[in-house]
């Protein structure tokens, strides 16, 4: 599903208009992605979380020369599927 059809799927649930159904998917992805880019964490109840997390300093190697590499600390986006979500996915 792209988000032209996430799109439509909301305004069919919603119901409402494609354009106010656009134009809440891309505030609600906005804020999420300011608010974690700030540092800050967005739990959604039963959907997920998330968040920035710090990727530490480590070695790795070239795979094509073998040789050794220092990779360096990062921050990286991640995304925990809450109980609901994963319920829904895989249920038991």
């Amino acid at each position: 599903m792209n988000k032209g059809e996430l799109v439509d799927a909301i305004a069919q649930k919603a119901s409402v208009t494609k354009k106010e159904a656009d134009a809440i998917l891309s505030a609600m992805v906005d804020t999420i992605l300011e608010t974690v880019a700030s540092g800050d964490k967005v739990t959604i109840v039963g959907f997920g979380s998330f968040e920035a997390r710090e990727r530490q300093a480590r070695e790795g190697r070239n795979p094509a020369t073998g040789a050794a590499i220092q990779i360096p600390a990062t921050r990286v986006p991640v995304f925990a599927a809450g109980k609901g979500f994963k319920d829904k996915v895989a249920p038991q």
